[in-house]
């Protein structure tokens, strides 16, 4: 279904507002768009991207949804938004950029991954592998690429592997992936759902429509996932990193093994894969799932772990100074995934955290963290909160700071050769950056400057 000759509001001119602004113009679409930012700021975007006929409103531009044939949110719009709640009063669609490009028709197969966790890793190797596999695909979604910036140069032999956050299936209602994949399921973006069973069912839309005819990955050691067992539709592939199943991908003496209608296999040894954590060995469980469903040869799935170094601002090396490894780990930005980073690590810890406030708990962390803790450096607005989550655990070693500069200096000061300085902050980097990027990209600017 082509899209042409409609009134539509974009909300948001972020990556995915601007890819959906340039689509939609050039089928002759009339729109509008509404952004947080400064109408001056907003102008400047548009006509730095050529889109000098988009017309801007502001709060009270919700009086003209009358006249429009729907809205297109951006993932960073909350969904109490007055504007949002307005339309949905006026019976106005509210559709995500990955309904659309469903909606116009996505040519190909469509991999759909989405979870609290290991999202970009699992996309980012799955494009990986299917690229040494020797077939096209793009990759796009929640990974900075918009998907409608991609769908239009798709062809019908073409994979396109796609980052789903809850943002983008919260408003999506007939996208239907070949093959998805759930990572797992923890509490995050509470502040943007307003509970944690309406987080789950955003996540939970990406198998929704899906037939008896498509795949379902799953993590079998998240009980919110094993309790989809017999649940749903499409043909679901188990993997674990805890026990052997009967069906699906599982570890056993060292290898990962895959089970399916019966017939076992060995896939890979877990010698060749370059990136750290049984986290990472759980994601590459997920790829190896979506690739059987997909009847990829298991030499190419080997091959491209063993060529793949992980993602940027994932537990990234950055500099070994004085004995001591710094790693940029931004893209910590929940509880589970800066937990995950510290189990990754074998030594002991100097840990940067804190930032934006999305109503986590940190007792779990540092349950963990006490046990590796040298020390802890802590910034942003959830400061105070983590000091008295880790005072209650027994961490005495604790610094709060004012800012990224000072949090590596002090880090740096603090460690001592065979030690680690890790930066995940288990939070959100809104309160002192535009996005985790920016905040990984500054940790390793200032480590990098430090001098012997």
């Amino acid at each position: 279904m082509l899209i042409k000759g409609k009134k539509i509001l974009v909300m948001g001119v972020g990556v995915t507002g601007l890819s959906a602004i340039k689509m939609l113009m050039e089928h002759n679409n009339e729109i509008m768009v509404y952004d947080e930012k400064s109408e001056e700021e907003i102008m400047e975007l548009l006509h730095s991207n050529g889109l000098d006929k988009v017309e801007v409103i502001d709060d009270e531009g919700k009086y003209f949804l009358q006249e429009i044939d729907f809205v297109l949110k951006s993932p960073g719009i909350p969904p109490d938004h007055q504007i949002i709640q307005f339309a949905e009063e006026k019976g106005t669609p509210v559709i995500s950029d990955i309904e659309l490009a469903y909606n116009i028709g996505i040519q190909g197969t469509v991999i759909g991954i989405t979870g609290t966790n290991g999202k970009t890793t699992s996309t980012m190797l799955a494009g990986a592998v299917l690229r040494k596999a020797g077939v096209r695909t793009q990759l796009a979604g929640n990974l900075g690429t918009g998907i409608l910036q991609v769908i239009e140069k798709l062809e019908e032999e073409d994979y396109i592997v796609l980052e789903l956050s809850s943002f983008q299936l919260e408003h999506t209602y007939l996208f239907k992936p070949d093959v998805a994949l759930i990572t797992n399921i923890t509490e995050d973006h509470l502040d943007w759902h307003g509970s944690f069973e309406n987080y789950m069912a955003s996540k939970f839309k990406i198998y929704s429509n899906q037939s008896s005819d498509n795949y379902l990955i799953l993590n079998w050691d998240d009980r919110h996932l094993r309790s989809l067992k017999g649940k749903v539709r499409p043909k679901v592939v188990w993997f674990s990193t805890s026990e052997e199943l009967n069906e699906g991908i599982f570890l056993r003496n060292g290898s990962i093994i895959c089970i399916m209608d019966g017939a076992e296999e060995t896939v890979l040894d877990l010698e060749d894969i370059k990136i750290p954590g049984v986290h990472n060995i759980e994601n590459i469980c997920g790829v190896v799932g979506i690739m059987k469903a997909l009847k990829i040869h298991n030499q190419v799935i080997r091959d491209a772990v063993g060529d793949f170094m992980g993602v940027e601002h994932r537990i990234e090396f950055v500099k070994e100074m004085k004995g001591i490894t710094f790693y940029n780990d931004s893209k910590g930005t929940n509880v589970q995934s800066t937990l995950k980073a510290v189990q990754a690590i074998d030594r002991p810890i100097v840990l940067i955290a804190g930032g934006y406030d999305k109503g986590a708990e940190y007792g779990e962390l540092m349950d963990a963290f006490v046990h590796k803790s040298r020390a802890l450096v802590l910034m942003g607005e959830t400061a105070e909160k983590i000091r008295k989550s880790a005072e209650e655990k027994g961490i005495e070693e604790i610094y709060i700071v004012s800012g990224m500069e000072e949090a590596v200096h002090k880090a740096a000061s603090l460690g001592v050769a065979g030690d680690a300085v890790l930066l995940s902050p288990a939070c959100a980097s809104w309160d002192m950056y535009s996005n985790f990027e920016e905040r990984g990209k500054h940790f390793k600017r200032l480590v990098m400057e430090m001098t012997e």
